[in-house]
């Protein structure tokens, strides 16, 4: 006796309806874990990935490593490597107490601001490190501001009158110039009145 057609329609519908089931369940499981990692990936990339801080360094380890370091947002700009190299520069000639470099570094006016006489008495004992570029932001043609973090330690007899403090944290925007072909610091109010704080 052979089943009714509708018994028959049962028992081979039953098997596809749970395929189906365990198909969809995969399905939504592997979209999931896609979905999941995609939006990791979104948001580390939307963040960007600071170095290193140092405000966990120990007294001894200020002011930190002396090369320049960027987030991504700095990194992605087109001066990115031009800034990178004269900030490099820059503060190297503090580190090293070379002035005739640092002149290499800055726009003329920056230079009759801070002779040697003053530059030595103002840099005498100051070591920077922790040197994070944050933003580049270019404007009219052939300037630029630098947006960065870097912490000093110097003597506090060497630091600002207002902090007489050992190690200094300091946030500050950097006017570039671009003088005859090469990018260079210059002087300005962005860069007269930084922010700052004790370490």
């Amino acid at each position: 006796m052979h089943p009714a057609p509708e018994q028959e329609r049962q028992r081979w519908l039953l098997p596809v309806i749970l395929i189906a089931v365990v198909v969809a369940a995969a399905a939504a499981m592997v979209a999931r874990e896609l979905y999941a990692t995609a939006a990791v990936d979104k948001s580390s990339a939307a963040a960007p990935i600071l170095p290193s801080v140092n405000s966990s360094l120990p007294p001894s380890a200020q002011p930190g490593p002396r090369d320049v370091r960027a987030t991504q947002d700095a990194t992605g700009h087109p001066l990115y490597e031009t800034v990178r190299q004269l900030l490099q520069t820059y503060f190297d000639a503090i580190n090293g107490k070379n002035y005739a470099r640092w002149k290499t570094t800055v726009t003329e006016a920056r230079v009759k601001d801070m002779p040697e006489d003053s530059w030595r008495a103002a840099y005498r004992t100051t070591q920077d490190g922790s040197i994070v570029v944050y933003r580049i932001e270019t404007g009219p043609v052939g300037n630029a501001r630098i947006l960065l973090t870097f912490v000093s330690k110097q003597d506090p007899v060497d630091a600002p009158l207002e902090l007489p403090a050992e190690c200094i944290r300091w946030n500050v925007i950097f006017a570039v110039t671009e003088v005859e072909g090469e990018w260079r610091i210059d002087a300005g109010p962005t860069g007269a009145s930084p922010q700052h704080d004790r370490c």
